[in-house]
């Protein structure tokens, strides 16, 4: 049995991409059973963010199986084999290690991943689609992701997409939210870390507009802000200078011919959008409009590469954390040199550097 990863991220490719093979946190647990089923796996895991989707898994064979299963995430035809990255045993582990501690990060250090791999990892195992080698790499990286933030301050600074979408928000209006409104599309996670960012910058009102009006309208309440129903959505945006728009909705929510009626509405003045959602809230034409400045997860990248220069000073005491870990794990994994053979002593199933012997969860 051999321990991997498989998957294709923000470095391998493009939103329009990912989008494809996007899985909704809701369906995490029915995928990750037909991929146990459909793929031959032993245990399995997978996860999807808005960077990336990848599948950790157990099975005798890796070569020739990892097409497979991605084709089982796809929404419609795409040729996603280029795009893919295949690691296994010790390489697969550190990969983990990385990618739950954000050093694999559009943001590096970025702490909402960590919280995305645990949910991840917690909706398989109550499928029971973990076993010894996944509940112990998991169990691992969590506690891998705890002590580089402790120890390191690889974290210092933005550190999720929603605070690095703030950050260009205040790049594009001179760092002065305070005479701007903003508006939040979708009040999940995202959409309520912006908000709390924006409120410390003293933005002068805030509107949010979600399906649930009650979870929009608790939301709103907590920061003096108004509750819009999302009927109504595209009548408020007028008021609006920056959307924030991160619903978890499969489908695009904001045209061109709809944010085109938001323009006339406002006479013109400049609109900020922020596209933090994948699969995309909005279509892409609307940055055709004069006056609309629409920003994806992707073009986000540009404010990466400035965190990546205040925070890469301490990535080499986090690689070294994250090395040891993933040794001192994969020890435990190698079985010890035999010395003295005894027939009559069965041996145990066992790990091999980069394979396990099948065990019970």
């Amino acid at each position: 049995m051999k321990l991997f990863v498989a998957g294709l991220s923000y470095k391998t490719a493009p939103v329009e991409l990912r989008e494809k093979l996007a899985v909704h946190p809701s369906r995490l647990r029915c995928h990750g059973c037909r991929l146990k089923l459909g793929g031959n796996l032993e245990e399995v895991v997978v996860l999807s963010t808005c960077n990336r989707v990848e599948i950790y898994g157990v099975t005798p064979k890796v070569n020739g199986n990892v097409h497979r299963l991605f084709q089982n995430l796809s929404t419609g035809e795409v040729d996603f084999a280029p795009h893919l990255y295949v690691k296994e045993g010790a390489e697969a582990v550190e990969h983990l290690f990385s990618v739950v501690s954000g050093l694999d990060s559009m943001v590096i250090g970025e702490t909402e991943i960590t919280g995305q791999v645990k949910q991840a990892y917690l909706a398989a195992q109550e499928a029971k689609l973990t076993g010894r080698v996944t509940n112990r790499l998991f169990q691992t990286a969590l506690q891998v992701a705890k002590e580089i933030r402790t120890q390191t301050g690889v974290g210092r600074g933005a550190t999720s997409v929603g605070s690095v979408a703030v950050e260009l928000a205040e790049r594009i209006f001179d760092r002065d939210l305070s005479g701007k409104t903003v508006m939040i599309v979708g009040a999940g996670k995202m959409g309520e870390a912006c908000i709390r960012h924006l409120a410390k910058k003293g933005a002068r009102s805030v509107l949010v507009s979600n399906r649930s009006y009650d979870r929009a309208l608790n939301l709103a309440n907590e920061f003096g802000g108004r509750a819009v129903r999302f009927d109504d959505c595209l009548q408020a945006m007028a008021e609006a200078d920056i959307v924030v728009s991160s619903t978890g909705s499969p489908q695009t929510i904001l045209h061109r011919d709809g944010v085109a009626s938001v323009m006339a509405g406002r006479g013109n003045r400049p609109l900020f959008l922020i596209d933090i959602a994948v699969p995309r809230d909005i279509d892409a034409d609307v940055e055709q409009l004069d006056n609309v400045y629409l920003y994806n997860v992707d073009h986000l990248e540009a404010i990466m590469r400035e965190n990546v220069r205040q925070r890469e000073q301490e990535l080499t005491r986090c690689r070294s954390i994250l090395g040891e870990r993933a040794a001192a794990l994969m020890a435990r994994f190698t079985p010890a040199p035999e010395t003295n053979y005894d027939p009559r002593v069965q041996s145990q199933p066992r790990w091999v550097l980069g394979a396990v012997a099948a065990c019970p969860g």
